[in-house]
C-alpha cells in the first residue's frame, strides 16, 4: 500500500492550510503517531542551526541544536510545539531511509534526532535498499500518520521545500499502511546503533550553496 500512496485520492492542502489542519487531528490521535521520511534533502530555511550549517559553520549548527528545547519538532512548514498532551499517551514513531554516503541534510538531521530519540520519539534507520522492491520507479512518500484518525502525503517541491500536504482519509487505506509501517520500523536498525557508528565520527559536511 505505501508504493501506492501517490494514485489513492486525497485532499490538496496547501503548506498554511497543512497546519490548519494538522492540529485538531493531532490532538484526537488514538493510536501511533507514523513519520516515514525517505527525502535525502530539504530546505530548512526558518531553522538557524540548519542556516548555520549550510553556510559552513557545523559548530555552531551542533550548538545550536544541543540548545533547542526538546519539545519543538520540525514541520517543514515551520516550527511547531507539541501540544500540551503528555507524550506517554501515545508512541511517536519515525523510520528514517537513509542512502549512502549520507546528505549533509541527513547528517544535521541525525543530530537533531539524537536529542529526540530519548525522551520524544522511537527512531528506527532503514538502508535504501532494502526498500528497493517496494519503490520499482518511484521512491516512498513522506508520510505523517495520526492514528486511524488521518494520514498527510507531505509534500515538497524540487529545492526540497515543503509546500503543502494530501490528506487521506480512507480508513481502510490508513489500517494497511499501519501494518507496512510496523513491518518496516521491526525491520530497522535501533537509531543509537546506527547514529553512533555512521553519524558521529563523519568530518563536517561539506556543502555547495
Amino acid at each position: 500500500m505505501l508504493e501506492r500512496i501517490h494514485e489513492i485520492p486525497g485532499v490538496l492542502l496547501s503548506a498554511d492550510e497543512y497546519l490548519d489542519d494538522f492540529w485538531p487531528n493531532f490532538r484526537k490521535i488514538d493510536d501511533v503517531f507514523w513519520k516515514l521520511e525517505r527525502i535525502q534533502s530539504f530546505r530548512e530555511a526558518g531553522e538557524p542551526s540548519w542556516v548555520a550549517m549550510m553556510e559552513g559553520d557545523w559548530d555552531r549548527s551542533l550548538k545550536l541544536i544541543d540548545d533547542k528545547p526538546i519539545g519543538v519538532f520540525d514541520s517543514r512548514g515551520g516550527l511547531m510545539r507539541e501540544c500540551e498532551r503528555p507524550a506517554e499517551n501515545f508512541l511517536r514513531r519515525r523510520i528514517r531511509i537513509v542512502e549512502q554516503p549520507v546528505t549533509p541534510y541527513l547528517q544535521w538531521e541525525m543530530h537533531v534526532l539524537a536529542l529526540r530519540v530519548a525522551t520524544v520519539e522511537q527512531v528506527r534507520v532503514l538502508d535504501a535498499g532494502e526498500v528497493a522492491e517496494l519503490e520499482g520507479g518511484r521512491r516512498l512518500p513522506e508520510l505523517v500518520v495520526l492514528g486511524t484518525v488521518v494520514m498527510y502525503e507531505v509534500t515538497y517541491d524540487e529545492a526540497g521545500t515543503h509546500s503543502g500536504a494530501r490528506r487521506i482519509d480512507d480508513r481502510e487505506v490508513i489500517e494497511a499502511c499501519h501494518g507496512e509501517l510496523d513491518k518496516l520500523f521491526a525491520a530497522g536498525e535501533d537509531f543509537r546503533a546506527f547514529y553512533d557508528r555512521e553519524i558521529v565520527p563523519l568530518p563536517a559536511p561539506r556543502v555547495s550553496v
